[in-house]
């Protein structure tokens, strides 16, 4: 294994990686922190959550990338995140990690019965592809959206991007990331002057377990994480041409480990959508069969950022939010290029891969259930009246 990973490496995956893991705090760890809050954690509570969420991030990433030979990539829970923002407010902290547990014992028996695995197996891929674009449109907008209120810095990176794509394709999103730095600390005054570098250390909460705020949080979580997260995780691992990985397996494993890490404050592990779209696109290798590497590489970075939890958590305030944001969106252009590509290829599937795709972009959330799972149950639905028109 040792002899293949030797060979299989690459600066481009490595770097894919750690652009991956880069977006992926910096997207959303200011909810984590809201989130903790709301839920009564001290400042040492929060940092635990860091910690045990790099952890479990860090660990399922490299097991299953390794394991699969497939760029792998899971995350936090977003929506499951935000979803504590506003409904965890004034119950006992130890009431909440018990409906963490219960969370994880869901998503573990559902990943056990193999149903979520065969129901995924029956997604056609343009609508895959069609969510998949929709997921990550915003991302691509934002590039350009960026420029308004940045222009210099999300310029200067744009420009990087063109040259890169035409002198050094595989080092492109490397070169990108360079320039912004550059930009950001040498002409915009960006500082890492007290930012202290120390490893942290977890805090265990003991859990309670209240039937009422296991229906009342536990629950939700479980449906927000399943159908917010996993199900445009599997879209994008389908789209990038990854038909091998058996879903349910990695389900059981998410939910085993938020079951082991919940008391620190892991309430919640799934399949990765943007992330894996980074460390799965052409820019991470040229040879599918080598973007494993990325995946690998993303979850050492992901143990990095959880053992160095309160640094990672001093360091993301210094980047520009506007540099996060041209970062993600130009890392993603030729993800959303092959999303669309693939959801419009099939003119059987075209009008149902556009209605996903919109639906998917407006970002509607319904029940507390984002915009991905409707688009998918609007994408199927087209299809199958206007499958059954022409039949």
């Amino acid at each position: 294994m040792f002899k293949q990973l030797k060979n299989d490496i690459s600066f481009s995956a490595i770097s894919a990686g750690f652009i991956a893991v880069l977006v992926g705090f910096a997207s959303s760890v200011a909810i984590i922190f809201q989130a903790a809050q709301s839920a009564g954690a001290s400042h040492a509570m929060t940092i635990s959550w860091i910690i045990a969420l790099g952890l479990g991030m860090g660990l399922t990433c490299i097991i299953y990338s390794l394991y699969y030979k497939s760029p792998v990539m899971t995350a936090w829970s977003t929506p499951g995140a935000a979803l504590l923002v506003t409904s965890a407010a004034g119950i006992p902290i130890e009431q909440i990690i018990g409906a963490f547990l219960f969370s994880g014992l869901l998503i573990t028996l559902l990943g056990l019965s193999g149903m979520f695995d065969k129901l995924m197996s029956k997604l056609p891929l343009p609508i895959a592809s069609a969510m998949l674009a929709g997921v990550l449109f915003q991302f691509g907008l934002d590039v350009f959206l960026s420029i308004d209120s940045n222009p210099l810095l999300v310029s200067s990176m744009f420009a990087a991007y063109l040259v890169g794509k035409l002198l050094l394709p595989r080092y492109t999103i490397l070169i990108v990331l360079a320039v912004g730095m550059l930009c950001a600390f040498g002409f915009q005054g960006s500082s890492f002057s007290g930012l202290d570098v120390a490893l942290t250390a977890p805090v265990w909460v003991t859990p309670e377990f209240n039937w009422q705020t296991m229906i009342g949080i536990g629950l939700p979580l479980f449906i927000v994480t399943i159908a917010s997260q996993n199900v445009p995780g599997v879209a994008t691992l389908r789209a990038s041409g990854y038909h091998n990985v058996p879903i349910s397996p990695i389900m059981t494993g998410t939910g085993i480990t938020t079951l082991l890490l919940a008391p620190f404050g892991g309430f919640a592990f799934n399949l990765a959508a943007i992330s894996a779209a980074i460390c799965c696109g052409e820019e991470s290798h040229p040879d599918p069969k080598k973007r494993y590497i990325a995946g690998v590489s993303a979850g050492v970075f992901y143990l990095l950022a959880g053992a160095f939890g309160a640094t990672v958590v001093a360091l993301f305030t210094t980047f520009p939010s506007e540099l996060i944001a041209a970062l993600a969106g130009l890392a993603l252009l030729s993800t959303i290029g092959s999303g669309l590509a693939s959801a419009t290829s099939d003119s059987d599937y075209r009008e149902a891969a556009i209605v996903t795709l919109l639906i998917t972009a407006s970002g509607i959330s319904i029940w507390g259930i984002a915009a991905p799972f409707w688009a998918l149950i609007g994408g199927m639905l087209t299809h199958f009246f206007i499958h059954k028109k022409k039949t």
